[in-house]
């Protein structure tokens, strides 16, 4: 790639040095010669302060390109154009709590490097649009028909199709420009925000102005968040729903700040928990003791999470589905067919003496004939079809591809909590431990002394208020309410209770219940972690002069950081207990920190230093109850040969055996940390997405479903991801439910099932209507006649557009069977089904020809005279009837229901039209009435019993095609039944045959 300059810019003096140091400590982008080799920003032509000139030869130029978006810039130390955003992916924690003072005003200025913090879908004028939908290959080909049918005389033809095309860009035009000026409605944001400037005054400014470095308050009521940012300080709670499809607001704490924090870089995916999306809504954010909520900007305009999602939609990345390759070679295939056919005509036309201008024309017309240009549109029909019911039942796709992919899925990875098993738990008990022997289980938290469990049981959670009401994780409520604690914001006499300021009070029950108990105040939460499968708070009590650290997580995490004298050695025997029976188990610890006393020392802590030699205090032991539909679907896909995984982050201990009652999975269970497992498989966060990409490498289409919580990686990875969200449009995945159960799976599959056989038909039919046209007017060129102008515009869109719009609009079959579609075009069965029907549809035209020329009645054509000006004339009436039911035929043919699909007679507008095209054609080729006669230039034909033989032979087409298809489709199963189908519940992998064929 060449580098370019996207304008000559005027930059002031200063301004350049300042922001070539500034960028320097980032970069330290020198070359051993002591040039600088970075990139630099774009001041405005009216920048205040003296200017010079750079022109192309300085080193100092902005080079930066727009794709897709997003900002490229040329950074010379790496010779590669670079998305904008890596100027800060060496960003440390510390660093971003340096920016808390914010940037200066010059410092802003140069670095509007990142453009504007503005998520702009472009929307093309109706002219633009009008140009690119012209220059697009199918309309191009279509002017050079209708160019070539005017000058072959087909006026009213040609006619015809021009004000169907002009119909069509017009509706295309208008709804491509209705879904972006929708879509950049819906997207654009801009609002006032309040920003801290580096001379310790605040302003405010457009959210359209933010640039990575603005520290940015935030309202305590809450807003859209217009950037990615980084908290720095306070607590908020958001809803991500937009983005994750989790429907539960999320707790935000503040960047690791401290030593700890020197050297670690800092990254929007690992410090999910401290950085507000853009695009999210913050429903609370509360401060510290009257401080403002401060974050500071770390991404704008399309580097956003925000961003991610729209560009998706905007461009969406391409699927690899071999059909769509093999669509395209068939095509060509097709084209070479037609150079044959052209060749042909050419030899044939010349032989009868045919003027040159003639012979191109035909010649060329032949090229019209065997490539439909409307093939590619005809082929998206089932997907439209598709997603409309898809969308009926309340699943969103903002990738229509994908439907055709989900018909080939053959793995289904579920995530377990709120997708197979509901969202909330219920306290079962907590298991006490006192001098290294657990005792018997306690069904009512609310009956335990006061002491370190009780504490951790109602302190440890990241429950928050939001107009006084609780909100959190439903365990996180679950556990508090088992208490009988409730929580209170850091009220002003909190402090004066605590002698230091604290995020939050738990206030015990009332006396009676628990006399003794007193309030507790929390210093510090670590929010849990996926990775680190854990969470943990810093509390004080009243009255005394030290902190406790109380710690609450995956049973063996928690083991591992205690110490090792406080796990008894039955540790593992009943945690076994446990989880086999079906429960959930969290491991419980705590320690006393006697050098933390005030909030600012607890904040000045690492959370390793925090969650290390602790005492393992006991299990909290709760029951996650499946949901009432995991297992019919899970048994219907299993029924079906779907291989079915559950993947979860949690470890041993949070494998419940549910199928202790033979409900899902079975009891032969392989678990394994380092490994995958045979229908359970425990995996960290991020490698969900791994599990998906590794399971597709080795052409398995797989299938992924959770509620976009902490698998959005893995729903992004897999074929066909489906969040389950209340939102229509997720960032998370392909597929979006509003269906907050699994049942969206087979109802997804199916779906895909029935568009993949319906585009393999449609695809089929149109090219044997091409085939058969090709081959009637290859005929009649031979004898020196042709079509006329309205034969071929009945065939066209009399019949053969109403018939390929209607015959995708079969419904999916209600049963989910255990044979999947063919997946690839170029294959045996299909191509011997094709060239069959070619064979048989030849072998009726040429036949009926035949049987023409053999009546007593019939009259040869005149050989001086050229069509039109021969029609009517017997042959090309035979050949008009014979290819007229052939169109019809095959249609049926190829629309046949079982096992994808619902029976023909179900779609009832296209029944009705094949019934009324059927009586056409048979009225047509019997009595054809004068008028329609003398319009399609039909001879008339008397011998009644000619005419009867020709319904025969239809019949006889009729019947013989559609075995032909019945043929293929057993061959297709006993193929599967030989071995190249999916084994009865194989072990991992399921099969190594390829998927996608």
């Amino acid at each position: 790639m060449v580098p370019f300059v996207q304008e000559q810019a005027f930059l002031n003096v200063g301004t350049v040095l300042s922001f070539l140091r500034s960028l320097e400590q980032h970069l330290g982008a020198r070359t051993d010669d002591g040039r600088t080799s970075i990139a630099i920003g774009v001041l405005d032509e009216d920048s205040s302060g003296d200017t010079i000139r750079l022109h192309k030869e300085e080193k100092n130029v902005l080079r930066y390109y727009l794709f897709e978006g997003s900002r490229y810039i040329w950074i010379e130390r790496r010779q590669a154009y670079c998305k904008v955003s890596a100027l800060d992916e060496g960003w440390t924690c510390t660093d971003i709590h340096l920016s808390r003072s914010g940037l200066s005003q010059q410092d802003c200025s140069t670095r509007k490097i990142y453009g504007p913090n503005l998520i702009d879908v472009p929307v093309k004028s109706y002219l633009q649009l009008l140009v690119d939908e012209v220059l697009n290959p199918f309309y191009i080909f279509q002017i050079f028909s209708i160019i070539l049918w005017v000058c072959d005389t087909y006026y009213y033809y040609a006619a015809c199709i021009f004000i169907i095309s002009a119909i069509s860009i017009w509706l295309s035009l208008h709804e491509t420009r209705k879904q972006s000026v929708t879509l950049r409605n819906m997207v654009k944001m801009s609002i006032s925000v309040k920003v801290h400037r580096g001379t310790g005054e605040a302003a405010e400014v457009s959210s359209l102005d933010l640039v990575p470095g603005d520290c940015i308050s935030l309202p305590s009521e809450g807003f859209m968040v217009p950037c990615d940012a980084a908290l720095l300080t306070g607590e908020c709670m958001v809803n991500e729903s937009m983005l994750t499809g989790e429907s539960i607001p999320v707790m935000k704490t503040p960047l690791p700040s401290g030593p700890q924090a020197t050297n670690t870089i800092y990254s929007p995916e690992e410090h999910k928990r401290h950085t507000l999306f853009c695009g999210t809504q913050v429903l609370q954010a509360k401060s510290y003791m009257g401080k403002e909520v401060l974050a500071v900007v770390t991404r704008t305009g399309f580097c956003t999470a925000k961003g991610d999602l729209i560009s998706s939609i905007l461009y969406p990345k391409p699927v690899s589905f071999r059909f769509y390759k093999d669509a395209v070679k068939f095509v060509l295939f097709l084209a070479v067919l037609a150079l044959i056919g052209t060749t042909y005509s050419i030899v044939i036309l010349i032989k009868n003496q045919v003027p040159l201008q003639q012979i191109i024309i035909r010649a060329l017309d032949v090229i019209t004939v065997i490539v439909p240009p409307a093939l590619p549109a005809a082929m998206t029909v089932g997907t439209i079809y598709a997603q409309n019911r898809l969308k009926k039942q309340g699943i969103f796709c903002i990738s229509p591809p994908r439907i055709n992919l989900s018909g080939k899925i053959r793995l289904v990875c579920f995530d377990k909590t709120g997708t197979l098993t509901e969202e909330g738990l219920d306290v079962w008990g907590v298991v006490p431990l006192e001098n290294n022997c657990f005792l018997p289980i306690i069904h009512e938290p609310r009956c335990l002394s006061d002491g370190p469990l009780l504490y951790l049981l109602a302190t440890c959670h990241g429950v928050s208020l939001l107009r006084e009401q609780p909100i959190g994780d439903p365990m996180d409520l679950k556990m508090m309410e088992s208490t009988g604690w409730v929580r209170r914001g850091a009220e002003l006499h909190a402090v004066q209770l605590f002698r230091t300021q604290v995020l939050a009070v738990m206030k015990p029950p009332p006396m009676e219940e628990q006399p003794h108990s007193m309030v507790i105040g929390i210093l510090r939460r670590f929010p849990f972690s996926s990775s680190l499968q854990r969470m943990s708070v810093l509390v004080k009590l009243p009255g005394i002069a030290t902190s406790e650290a109380y710690m609450k997580g995956a049973p063996e995490m928690v083991a591992s950081l205690c110490r090792k004298e406080t796990v008894p050695g039955d540790f593992s025997q009943l945690l076994r207990h446990y989880t086999t029976d079906g429960f959930r188990v969290l491991g419980l610890a705590y320690k006393t920190l006697s050098t933390v006393n005030t909030f600012e020392e607890a904040h000045q802590l690492s959370r390793d230093a925090v969650e290390s030699g602790m005492t393992l205090l006991g299990f909290l032991v709760m029951r996650n109850f499946l949901k009432a539909e995991s297992a019919p679907v899970i048994h219907l896909l299993r029924n079906a040969n779907v291989r079915t995984v559950m993947v979860t982050g949690s470890w041993q201990s949070c494998f419940w055996d549910g199928d202790r009652r033979g409900q899902i999975w079975g009891r032969n269970h392989v678990v394994g940390s380092s490994g995958f497992c045979s229908q359970l498989c425990w995996l960290e966060q991020w490698g969900l997405g791994v599990l998906c990409l590794r399971v597709s490498s080795r052409s398995y289409c797989v299938g992924m479903c959770g509620d976009g919580a902490n698998d959005c990686g893995a729903l992004k990875a897999a074929d066909a991801g489906i969040a389950l969200s209340e939102t229509e449009a997720s960032v998370a995945s392909p597929f979006t439910s509003r269906i907050a159960n699994i049942e969206c799976v087979p109802m997804v599959i199916r779906e895909g099932r029935c568009s993949l056989v319906t585009s393999f038909g449609v695809f089929k039919y149109m090219a044997l209507y091409s085939l058969v046209q090709f081959v009637s007017v290859l005929l009649l060129y031979t004898i020196n006649t042709n079509m006329s102008d309205f034969q071929f515009l009945f065939f066209d869109l009399v019949i053969t557009t109403t018939v390929a719009v209607l015959m995708g609009k079969t419904g999916p079959s209600k049963e989910l069977g255990t044979k999947r579609p063919q997946g690839a075009l170029i294959s045996i069965l299909v191509l011997g089904s094709l060239l069959l029907q070619t064979a048989l549809l030849i072998t009726v035209q040429v036949m009926s020809y035949f049987i023409t020329v053999s009546q007593s009645w019939y009259v040869p054509l005149n050989s001086t005279v050229t069509a039109p000006q021969n029609l009517p004339n017997y042959e090309n009436t035979v050949v008009f009837c014979i290819s007229g039911f052939q169109y019809l035929i095959l249609a049926v043919a190829m629309s046949k229901g079982y096992p994808f699909r619902e029976p023909l007679y179900t779609n009832v507008p296209f029944l009705l039209v094949l019934l009324a095209l059927f009586g056409l054609m048979i009225w047509l080729t019997l009595y054809p009435l004068g008028f329609m006669r003398a319009v399609l230039l039909l001879k008339d034909i008397d011998d009644m019993n000619f005419k009867l033989l020709l319904l025969g032979m239809a019949t006889l087409n009729f019947f013989m095609a559609f075995m032909l298809e019945v043929g293929s489709c057993c061959l297709q199963v006993n193929t599967w039944l030989w071995g190249k189908g999916l084994p009865s519940l194989p072990h991992w992998y399921p099969t190594q045959s390829p998927l996608r064929r």
